[in-house]
C-alpha cells in the first residue's frame, strides 16, 4: 500500500475506513437487517478495523511532524484534533440530552429512553458525567475512546521515536492481559467505595485499557511507515483457514460465539478486546496484505473513499441518523416491513454521501461536483 503520487495519501486506508464506515451504518441503523449484517465477516466488528486505521493514519501524520517540528508541533496538532472529536461529541451529546430524549418520551419509544436510561434516571449526574467522559451512552461512547487515546498519543510517538517501539508495546499487552483479568471492572469497584456516582456499565461498552493495544500497535504501524509485507503461504494459509471458519460459526450460531457458555463468550468480548477476537482481526488484516494484488487490479472503490477521507463527519451524521431513527420509527425489536427498513438505509447511506460531499467541497474551497468526488 503506498500513497497515490498526486495526493500522497494511501487510497486503500480511506476505502477500508469508508467500508467500516458503511458497515457501522448498517450496524448502528435499528432496522431488521442489523442483526445479520453486523460483523459481517466473523467475530470481529467494524469498530476494531475503524480503530486500527486511524491509530496507522495518526502514527503517519503525527510521527512526521514529530520528526520535522519537535515534540510541541506533535502535541498540539493531536490535541486540536482531540479538541474537535470533543466538540463533534458534545453536539451529539446535546443532541441526545433533549430533542432525542424529548422525542423519545412524547413517542414512547423504548429504543430511546433505553439508550438514555440512566440521563432519565439521575440527569444532574448525567449531563456533567457525560461532558467529563464518565458516563457514555451507547452510540455515544466511540468518540470518548478516541479523545482519550488522542490525548495520550503524543507521548506514545515521543517515546517510540526516541526509545523504539518494543517496550512499548510489551507494556500495551500487559496492560490488556489485565484488562482481560477485569482491570477496569476493579477499578470502578474502588472508585464506587470512594463515593463515585456513574455506574459502570453505563461508563461506555469500550473498555480502554483494552482498546488501547490495537491503538498503540497502530500507531506503531502508521509511524515506523515501512513497506507493507509479503505473507508467505504459511502465514496467509493459517488465516484464511481461521477466518473461513469464524464466518461460517458466527452465521450459523449468531454473534454469540457459544450461547450459555460464558468463558467462550469472554474470548471474542468485544469491549475488552478477547484474544479471540484480536486474532480473528488479525488473521482478517493477514489475507488483506495477501490479497493486495488481486484487489489493486479491482476498480478503485471512489464511494468509499470519499466517506474515508471525511471521516469524522460522516461517523457523526451516521450517529445523528440512527438516533432520529430510533426517535421515529423505534429499535430492531418493532418489526417492520423489509421495504421500509430499505428505504430507512436508502435514505441514510443518501444523507452519510452528502455530509460527505459537502465536507469533501468545504475542504477543497467549494465548487466540488459529484464527478470531481469520486474522481
Amino acid at each position: 500500500m503506498q500513497p497515490t503520487p498526486s495526493s500522497g495519501r494511501q487510497w486503500e486506508l480511506d476505502a477500508l475506513r469508508g467500508l467500516m464506515l458503511v458497515l457501522m451504518t448498517l450496524t448502528h441503523m435499528p432496522t431488521g437487517f442489523s442483526p445479520v449484517l453486523s460483523q459481517p465477516f466473523g467475530f470481529v466488528s467494524a469498530a476494531e478495523g475503524f480503530v486500527l486505521i486511524s491509530a496507522i493514519l495518526a502514527g503517519r501524520v503525527y510521527a512526521a511532524r514529530g520528526e520535522r517540528h519537535g515534540f510541541a508541533a506533535l502535541r498540539r496538532g493531536l490535541w486540536q484534533r482531540a479538541g474537535k472529536l470533543y466538540l463533534c461529541h458534545a453536539g451529539l451529546l446535546l443532541l441526545a440530552f433533549t430533542l432525542i430524549a424529548w422525542l423519545g418520551v412524547v413517542r414512547h419509544q423504548g429504543g430511546v429512553t433505553g439508550l438514555l436510561e440512566y440521563f432519565f434516571i439521575a440527569p444532574a449526574t448525567a449531563v456533567p458525567a457525560a461532558f467529563a467522559l464518565a458516563y457514555n451512552p451507547p452510540l455515544l461512547d466511540v468518540l470518548p475512546l478516541y479523545i482519550v487515546l488522542m490525548l495520550v498519543s503524543p507521548w506514545l510517538i515521543a517515546h517510540g521515536q526516541r526509545h523504539g517501539w518494543r517496550g512499548l508495546l510489551c507494556l500495551s499487552v500487559l496492560v490488556w492481559l489485565a484488562e482481560q483479568w477485569g482491570l477496569s471492572a476493579g477499578l470502578h469497584a474502588l472508585a464506587r467505595d470512594l463515593g463515585w456516582p456513574v455506574p459502570y456499565r453505563d461508563m461506555g461498552a469500550f473498555h480502554t485499557f483494552g482498546w488501547q493495544l490495537l491503538w498503540v500497535v497502530g500507531l506503531w504501524l502508521g509511524a515506523r511507515r515501512a513497506p507493507w509485507p509479503v505473507l508467505r503461504w504459511w502465514v496467509w494459509l493459517p488465516a484464511l483457514v481461521f477466518v473461513s471458519t469464524t464466518l461460517v460459526w458466527r452465521h450459523t450460531v449468531g454473534q454469540d460465539p457459544m450461547p450459555g457458555v460464558p468463558a467462550v463468550a469472554a474470548l471474542f468480548d468485544k469491549w475488552s478486546l478477547g484474544p479471540l477476537r484480536l486474532l480473528n482481526l488479525a488473521a482478517m488484516v493477514a489475507l488483506l496484505l495477501a490479497s493486495a494484488p488481486l484487489w489493486r487490479a479491482l476498480p478503485r472503490p471512489r464511494p468509499l473513499e470519499l466517506l474515508g477521507r471525511q471521516s469524522l463527519p460522516v461517523f457523526c451524521a451516521h450517529i445523528v441518523i440512527a438516533l432520529f431513527t430510533l426517535a421515529f420509527f423505534g429499535s430492531v425489536e418493532v418489526l417492520r416491513p423489509r421495504s421500509t427498513d430499505l428505504l430507512l438505509l436508502a435514505a441514510a447511506f443518501a444523507g452519510l454521501f452528502a455530509v460527505a460531499l459537502v465536507a469533501q467541497r468545504r475542504d477543497q474551497g467549494g465548487g466540488l461536483r459529484l464527478a470531481d468526488a469520486l474522481r
